[in-house]
């Protein structure tokens, strides 16, 4: 299933990236992640790495214990950052491949405003052929330090990019019925439809070196394949962690209950209330039906309180709801631009704005 994915987000534990005995980068191992990762773009795929390690990373540098108070555990990834990116782009210098540091938080994945803005720039990177290496700002993040960890977050940047296949890489090749480390009866479990109450009640506890567990990696499966994501737990401890899940290496595999378009249209559809409207005229509509974006040029009136990121009603002369989409002005502004060619916008606005209010990725017509 790894070969025929498209777009992949991969998470990678601090237990996998950092030597628990030197507190220094797995140099070997990154080195084997790199050439994975680089024969899968040579392979048409995308991929995006989602990584834990700063703090790990910073705790030496600064001379920490792991014991180390909130304060402490934000300054050592202030120091990490730094160290982390610096063992990425000696990874991959030699596939020529550039990295580039995505910092999000909760917010910036969890507002539709801001998970606009951070979509927008991942989508980008992407586009211009870098890999986007993101990790929580836990520089700035209080209880995402102290209660989470980077799975919840690889689910939702699965989610913000539209990723078919989420890869968490552990110290474990899959879920078991118990923890395997405690109970040598325990079954692994190869592939898990649906994730009930008895699939949640198998999760066992952290590692050292991460915050994250069983439990963790559990509930992020649950957030990316209802969002159209499949899901692959699988032991990264290995040399070439991915091309050995490509070659059939042990994992649970999280089925998705759609694909990621078709969920994050479902999304739109049903769990966002309208903010405001937008009255298109006749040409704009007939473009809607063809599966178009919404253009600036196309919209005549401008009604609602909306913010960036929320949803608006799309409605035609006679005041009829066509669609529904998440809008990428606010309303003030659209109303100042309402009507406008493309390279008029900045002219009004001050800054390049986006031809589309609504783009068609963002839009779902009414039934």
């Amino acid at each position: 299933m790894l070969t025929a994915a498209k777009r992949i987000v991969v998470k990678i534990g601090s237990s996998l990236l950092v030597d628990d005995k030197t507190g220094l980068p797995a140099r070997a191992w990154l080195a084997a992640l790199a050439a994975d990762v680089a024969g899968m773009r040579n392979s048409g795929q995308s991929v995006l790495i989602v990584s834990s390690g700063a703090i790990a990373l910073g705790r030496r540098a600064l001379g920490l214990s792991r014991g180390a108070r909130l304060e402490e555990k934000q300054a050592a990834a202030a120091a990490g950052q730094a160290r982390l990116m610096t063992a990425y782009e000696t990874a991959f210098a030699p596939h020529s491949i550039t990295v580039a540091q995505a910092l999000l938080t909760a917010d910036d994945t969890e507002r539709r405003r801001r998970w606009l803005n951070a979509r927008a720039t991942l989508e980008t990177l992407l586009n211009l052929g870098a890999l986007p290496i993101v990790n929580e700002n836990d520089t700035v993040a209080t209880e995402e330090i102290r209660y989470g960890d980077n799975d919840r977050l690889a689910a939702r940047t699965a989610q913000m990019i539209g990723a078919d296949l989420l890869v968490l890489l552990s110290d474990i090749d899959g879920l078991y019925t118990q923890d395997p480390r405690c109970n040598p009866d325990a079954t692994h479990v190869p592939e898990v439809p649906a994730i009930t109450r008895e699939i949640e009640m198998m999760a066992g506890e952290a590692g050292a070196l991460g915050s994250g567990g069983m439990r963790t990696k559990i509930e992020a499966a649950k957030i990316a394949t209802n969002a159209g994501c499949a899901v692959a737990i699988t032991c990264g401890t290995v040399l070439h962690p991915l091309q050995a899940l490509a070659q059939g290496a042990r994992a649970t595999w999280f089925r998705p209950r759609a694909t990621p378009r078709a969920a994050y249209k479902a999304w739109i559809a049903g769990a966002l209330s309208p903010r405001g409207a937008l009255t298109i005229d006749s040409g704009a509509a007939a473009a809607l039906g063809r599966g178009k974006s919404l253009l600036v040029s196309g919209v005549r009136a401008v009604t609602g309180a909306f913010e960036k990121g929320d949803a608006v009603r799309i409605l035609d002369e006679r005041g009829d709801e066509i669609a529904l989409g998440v809008v990428r002005y606010d309303a003030a502004d659209a109303a100042r631009i309402l009507g406008l060619k493309t390279g008029e916008i900045a002219d009004v606005l001050g800054y390049d704005g986006a031809a589309a209010i609504v783009h068609a990725d963002d839009l779902v017509l009414a039934s």
